[in-house]
């Protein structure tokens, strides 16, 4: 029987799942890629992958999809690793560079910019930026290079935060999805490493590569941070960040 391709966000958010999937013993006949968010919902599209872990802002691109387990990358909370940096305050603000690698994050900026701080930048892609930004300027950065550059800053927006603050709802960056009918048993199996690995989060930084902030910082992270039970409260506010982008 052919392995069960498994893609999953390379960030350090997801730590606590690859090591549940890689060192819990619970799950066999797997292979695992880890790729930017964006390459995660290409694989599904393209059916080479058979479980993805799917940013929320590329799910209304993919028909026929079913939610996998009840864990999540979420936030209720300032989630630290979705930023807009800026030398400006949100109301100066006329360019807005964003980091492509996730259509969720994109989105998200968008809807804050356009119902919750009643902006109007213009959007350009971050690889358009040679430099810093400029004094009316700023920049959407996710993932591990956010780390360090926060106080580099005048202005610092923690997106999640900001949605927070906006809807009284937590928020959701990514969820595990299938378009597939997979077996039953391979699904609880597959829940019950992820469960494993969050348990043991404060190990999983083992399974992390270069790191570019210490293992203390990494851990409460992890702990803190990140929150990783798709939960009813979760549910809402996906479903009402889905809304928007209708």
């Amino acid at each position: 029987m052919k392995p069960y391709r498994i893609t999953a966000v390379s960030y350090y958010n997801t730590l606590p799942f690859i090591y549940g999937l890689t060192h819990s013993g619970l799950l066999g006949n797997f292979d695992l890629s880890l790729d930017v968010p964006s390459e995660c919902a290409r694989k599904i599209i393209s059916d080479e992958a058979d479980i993805g872990l799917i940013p929320v802002g590329a799910l209304p691109g993919i028909s026929d999809y079913q939610l996998i387990g009840n864990l999540c990358i979420g936030a209720d909370k300032d989630v630290k690793s979705v930023l807009l940096l800026a030398n400006a305050a949100f109301t100066e603000i006329k360019t807005i560079y964003l980091d492509t690698d996730s259509r969720t994050s994109v989105n998200l900026v968008k809807v804050l910019a356009k119902h919750f701080w009643k902006i109007d930048p213009d959007w350009k892609s971050l690889a358009e930026l040679k430099g810093k930004p400029g004094i009316d300027e700023g920049m959407v950065l996710i993932g591990d290079k956010t780390f360090g550059l926060s106080n580099q800053y005048p202005y610092c927006y923690d997106l999640a935060g900001e949605w927070i603050r906006f809807t009284g709802l937590p928020f959701v960056f990514a969820v595990w999805i299938s378009r597939k009918t997979l077996p039953a048993e391979f699904v609880k199996a597959f829940q019950s490493a992820l469960a494993w690995g969050v348990d043991h989060r404060e190990d999983s930084v083992i399974v992390a590569g270069k790191l570019h902030i210490s293992e203390q910082e990494l851990i409460s992270y992890l702990k803190n941070d990140i929150s990783y039970s798709l939960d009813e409260a979760k549910v809402k506010g996906m479903e009402l960040f889905l809304k928007y982008l209708s």
